[in-house]
């Protein structure tokens, strides 16, 4: 028997026999990719990138494309196991050597196609401030994609979320280094289990690598202006995470860092991510990201010396829209018979992505059980975490006491806004189909019963968007639209004239937010501002629910609104944890993980960019956030006590304080630790985030908390370019935002290099 068929034999040793068998044309396939729907004989009719269950694939012509050679991986393909297997034994029976195939697919909140649980988006997981929720979230991720015969998944989204006129920021955790980094090994953790040959776990591709949440202008794939020091400080350290917590592949993003393009930077490709951070899997081009290289980035003479270009600079595997894998595979055959790629570097490429394969199990298991998803996809489990995450999500902005709702204090509601009877639920989502997606307006009815009148309109469009949109020409990036809605304030506010309270639910859609939605202001759109005007006129409580996947200006609205809450885009079940969160049947625990500005025109506003010093008003105001990072409020009250702070031997400091529920309800607390350097000889910013704590507490009980700051919490990057950590006082501030600390003490430590 082979070495490389032999299940006991060391996953390296196995890369390396069956590499040695390998002809120059089957090493250059690996490399490659193909959407499995463009083969398929019955394309799904309602999701571009989805394959019926009784579809098959024209073997015929993917022989004509792809010889005997095999491919790499297989996105767009999303369907039942049995149609996936079919196409798995298309790929051994007819390749010289029987190499099983990945099959891969989107999943940043729950798997893309027209089956999967809907969780809420990742900035809503980044507002829980709970990594065991997150991780959980994940878990469940990893178990419905794998139950589907998904092997990778393209997620999750490791971007800091500082441009926030980007319309991916609702992918992200937010803006802060510490928050993303902890969220990245929660979810990985879920996601990848700690064994991905379990029949429960998928490969997590990390994205975008690396530097891509602060595209200049917020426009998608501009250029990141950034200093090497942010690099290593802000944004490198959130893959660090994902990779050390195990994360094997990563996607590399489009734009340039100082002109170099990251699908061909050496240096980051090569230095940092494979040496320094020890990835184990593979890299591969973002979705037609080596085209770029030639057609916007001028660096390549022809399309296929992008191909050249890209290789050499250390990618490993195409995108999903670079080239049809026949053109890929043959120009990488043709550059190294001409010596122009290196069968060093090949084989470098290659045995990444056949280890992926090992360490998947396919070589042993490359078939998924064909019934086992239909309890699995959609269970009670996962439908019941889904809203768990939506509640713990939502963040209370503003509450004059209006809120919880009294249902005995009111005998009629209006339920208006455009978000008001159709469930917002972002990008990248599965579609629905075969079930409902009930809206607010559906779970008030639900809620509140026969003995209230519960009355809904819709008030005006956020968009007039009557048909779908593609975005770039990617299928996956398609918005089917919401129809036309008819302006109509003039009847919302005839309508809440006669009702007792008017909740008024708006925020973005799939044409406001999401990938290649980018804006240049952030006001809430169309005449969703006009509505809440007409509305604030009738002097009764007035409460705003946004849908929204990143920060809106709330400025007018705070001062018209009795309560706000943010309730972003929450998944399948986001409308009814809006619904819990109003009646008082939840209590509010999310926490900004992105600041809000007071103004489009005051950019950047996340907390950490302010250093010490600056100048804090703008001719126009403050340039402070309206409500910033870390920012949630409660239906209860919590107090802070006792601060005690030790320095361990191995200079990590243990932080402790009393934290007490002094209000009239049960809820919980996002406790947070905010360090700063004294005098450091880099210039930092005030304060940064270096620990939290989400605590429950019942009214009137009260907790020690403690929080373990590792020596890097206290780390710079001096300038020399070694992180160290420079002898002095830090102090260290505990509080419930990155504005108000309630506790602040002052440790010493000695100098140590890292």
């Amino acid at each position: 028997m082979e070495l490389y068929r032999d299940a006991n034999a060391k996953v390296e040793d196995r890369v390396r026999d069956l590499l040695s068998r390998m002809t120059l044309e089957e090493k250059a396939a690996q490399t490659t990719i193909i959407r499995g729907v463009e083969y398929a004989t019955r394309p799904s009719a309602i999701q571009h990138c989805s394959v019926d269950e009784d579809s098959d694939f024209d073997y015929d012509r993917l022989t004509s494309d792809l010889s005997d050679a095999g491919v790499g991986c297989v996105h767009d393909t999303y369907t039942t196991p049995a149609v996936l297997n079919r196409l798995q034994h298309y790929f051994l029976t007819h390749s010289r050597l029987p190499i099983p195939v990945i099959f891969t697919g989107e999943a940043l909140h729950g798997i893309e196609g027209t089956r999967g649980q809907i969780f809420p988006s990742p900035v809503n997981l980044g507002a829980t401030f709970n990594p065991d929720l997150v991780c959980r979230v994940g878990q469940a991720i990893g178990r419905e994609a794998r139950s589907l015969g998904i092997h990778e998944i393209l997620a999750p989204n490791l971007d800091v979320a500082r441009e926030l006129r980007w319309g991916r920021v609702e992918e992200t955790f937010g803006e802060d280094t510490y928050l993303s980094s902890r969220m990245a090994r929660a979810i990985v953790k879920g996601e990848q289990k700690g064994d991905v040959s379990r029949p429960d776990a998928v490969i997590s591709e990390c994205k975008h690598y690396v530097v891509h949440g602060i595209a200049e202008g917020g426009i998608n794939c501009n250029a990141a202006r950034v200093g090497e020091r942010e690099i290593e400080t802000e944004y490198l350290p959130v893959f660090a995470s994902a990779i050390d917590e195990g994360a094997y592949n990563v996607m590399v993003a489009y734009h340039a860092i100082d002109g170099i393009p990251m699908m061909c930077h050496k240096k980051y490709l090569k230095d940092v991510l494979k040496e320094r951070l020890g990835l184990r899997g593979f890299s591969r081009a973002d979705w037609g990201g080596v085209h770029r290289l030639y057609h916007a980035f001028h660096l390549a003479q022809d399309e296929e010396d992008a191909i050249r270009i890209a290789f050499n600079g250390g990618l490993d595997a195409s995108g999903a829209c670079d080239y049809p894998a026949g053109v890929w595979r043959d120009c990488i055959v043709r550059f190294v018979r001409e010596g122009k790629i290196s069968m060093d570097r090949l084989d470098e490429a290659v045995s990444r992505i056949l280890r992926v394969k090992f360490e998947l199990g396919l070589f042993e298991h490359p078939y998924t059980d064909e019934q086992a998803f239909r309890d699995i996809i959609r269970c009670p489990e996962h439908a019941a975490l889904s809203r768990r995450a939506a509640v713990e999500s939502a963040v209370l902005l503003r509450n004059d006491g209006t809120l919880p709702l009294n249902p005995d204090a009111f005998s009629s509601i209006a339920i208006v806004g455009p978000s008001s009877a159709a469930q917002k639920l972002g990008g990248y989502t599965c579609r629905v189909n075969g079930y409902t997606v009930r809206s607010v307006y559906d779970e008030m009815k639900l809620a509140l019963g026969p003995d209230h009148t519960v009355r809904q309109c819709n008030g005006c469009a956020i968009t007039q968007d009557d048909g779908a949109r593609i975005v770039d020409g990617q299928p996956h990036l398609e918005s089917a639209g919401e129809g036309r809605i008819e302006d109509e304030i003039e009847q919302a506010v005839s309508i809440a004239s006669a009702c007792d309270v008017i909740v008024m639910v708006g925020g973005d859609n799939t044409v406001t937010s999401g990938e290649g939605r980018d804006r240049c202001g952030l006001e809430l759109y169309g005449r969703q501002t006009e509505l809440i005007e007409a509305l604030s006129k009738l002097g009764k409580p007035l409460i705003l629910v946004l849908e929204n996947g990143k920060p809106a200006v709330l400025t007018r609205e705070s001062e018209l609104c009795s309560a706000i809450l943010m309730a972003g885009f929450g998944g399948e079940y986001g409308a009814g944890a809006i619904v819990d969160l109003l009646l008082g049947l939840e209590n509010p625990s999310g926490r900004l993980n992105l600041s809000y500005p007071r103004d489009s025109r005051m950019l950047p506003v996340y907390y950490s960019s302010q250093m010490a010093g600056v100048a804090e008003e703008y001719l126009e105001g403050s340039r402070k956030a309206l409500y910033p990072f870390g920012y949630g409020l409660s239906y209860t009250h919590f107090t802070y006590s006792d601060l005690h702070l030790d320095l361990r031997p191995d200079l990590s400091v243990l932080v402790s304080f009393t934290l007490c529920n002094d209000g009239p309800r049960d809820g919980a607390e996002v406790a947070q630790c905010y360090v700063s350097d004294d005098v450091a000889s880099v210039a930092r910013p005030f304060a940064l985030l270096k620990g939290f704590e989400k605590v429950f507490l019942r009214s009137g009980q009260s907790r020690n908390v403690q929080m373990v700051l590792p020596p890097e919490s206290f780390r710079i990057l001096d300038a020399s370019g070694r992180f160290v950590i420079e002898e002095g006082t830090f102090t260290v501030r505990v509080g419930s935002s990155s504005r108000d600390f309630a506790l602040q003490g002052q440790i010493r430590l000695p100098s140590m290099i890292l």
